[in-house]
Parts: C-alpha cells; structure tokens; sequence
C-alpha cells in the first residue's frame, strides 16, 4: 500500500515515517509532500492509497486537502496526523470525510493502534 505523508516540516515528515516503520508498517511505500497542492498533483498522478496528512500548512491547508481530494474523488483513505486538537477540529475533520485524528506528539504504538485497521 502506498502511503503519503503531507506536512510542510521536512523533520515531522521524517518523524512519521520512522514511527511508521516503528509501528510495524515498513513494508508500504511512503511518499511525501510539503504541503496540500504538491500533494494533490501526486494523488493525481495515481497510486496513493493512504494520506497523512498535517492540518496547518501554507498554499493549501489539511482541511483544502481533504475537501478537494473529496470533490476529485479520489478514492484514499484519509486522515489527520497534526497538533491541532479537540473536540471541535475532530468533528469538523470527521465530517469532512477524515477517518482519523492521530494528535502529536505520538509514538508508533498510537500510529500502530489506529492506522492497523486502515492499512488492512
């Protein structure tokens, strides 16, 4: 499965994909992308499956992201892995379409618990 982690700091792009690893997941492909628009023209270009995504970014926020991948209908699992939290950012992200809300800082036994039954 391919995954792709979208988030405008190289260092956290890093630090998921290491937790990923961590977790039990080091047998997907993970791409990355520093903020919505570049990911968007990766999920154009086909084959992502999973998307991780950063909920605060410049030229096109997690949120755009999600409701633009929605519109295109592109058929991803989506989700946030970011450090905006609460009761009100998970509805809003749940409503949208987001299967999960991962808050950080987290560790690989959280990305195991919650992305297992996505990466499934």
């Amino acid at each position: 499965m391919k995954i792709l982690i979208v988030d405008d700091s190289k260092t956290m792009r890093l630090i998921v994909k290491r937790a990923l690893r961590q977790a039990g997941f080091e047998d997907h492909e993970v791409e990355e992308a520093g903020n919505g628009l570049e990911a968007l023209e990766m999920l154009k270009a086909g084959g992502i499956e999973v998307v991780l995504c950063d909920w605060n970014m410049p030229q096109m926020n997690g949120l755009a992201l999600l409701n633009a991948v929605r519109e295109q209908g592109f058929d991803v699992k989506f989700g946030f892995v970011t450090s905006e939290g609460g009761p009100e950012i998970e509805k809003t992200a749940a409503d949208a379409g987001a299967l999960f809300l991962i808050s950080k800082p987290f560790t690989a036994d959280v990305l195991q618990r919650v992305l297992g039954p996505v990466l499934q």
